[in-house]
């Protein structure tokens, strides 16, 4: 069993997906402690109704993005955490911040990366005229959206589907994929080789293609 925080910045959605994975006595992580650079979030509301420790780490008080991230790594420690997932928390973490957690940060992405890194990742993705889209959970490195692709999963964009419909489409895959990811690192299943992860005794489906038939 390994300890996560979870680190947010609004609703919590994919928060409440690990949340929920976390309650099967079998599930290999507990989650220790949720963080929040904002106050007042649904995400903290849905921690403190599971009865998980929360912590507001407002980003505002800090004079430097690096004052910021060292006292989030002193929390982070503090609360015994091997693992860090980040789940819709909107703050870029510094190099230096990544690399005393390297291979230990994962997060989310509501594209198939190397695709559409940023915001408006679904507003894009109509723009561009492709086909699929998805989400993906990945390592962090110190670039934006980048590091070593743990599982993706794979949307078909219908031709009435606006930006609204391919995100929730999108998210319910999201709410699929991170625990699944979550799963197997705390396993110790992951290995990263170079830009690769090398996942031991696959017996999932690391790759989930949505397509529903047009209505």
């Amino acid at each position: 069993m390994i300890d996560v925080a979870v680190l947010i910045s609004g609703g919590g959605t994919n928060l409440q997906a690990l949340i929920d994975a976390c309650t099967d006595e079998t599930f290999p992580a507990r989650i220790a402690l949720v963080i929040s650079n904002n106050p007042g979030v649904k995400g903290l509301e849905r921690a403190k109704k599971a009865g998980i420790p929360t912590k507001v780490i407002n980003h505002r008080d800090f004079s430097s993005r690096e004052a910021f991230d060292d006292k989030l790594h002193e929390a982070l420690v503090e609360s015994g955490s091997g693992l860090i997932c980040l789940a819709g928390f909107m703050r870029i973490l510094d190099a230096r911040f990544v690399n005393r957690w390297k291979n230990k940060i994962l997060n989310i992405h509501p594209s198939l990366l190397p695709s559409f890194k940023g915001l408006h990742t679904q507003e894009r993705a109509l723009e561009a005229g492709v086909r699929f889209t998805g989400c993906t959970v990945h390592f962090v490195n110190p670039e934006l959206d980048d590091g070593p692709i743990i599982i993706q999963a794979a949307v078909a964009i219908n031709p009435d589907d606006d930006a609204d419909t391919l995100a929730a489409k999108v998210l319910t895959q999201e709410h699929i994929i991170y625990p699944q990811a979550l799963k197997l690192v705390a396993e110790g299943r992951t290995m990263v080789e170079g830009s690769r992860v090398i996942i031991r005794d696959a017996d999932y489906v690391s790759q989930m293609v949505i397509n529903p038939k047009p209505e």
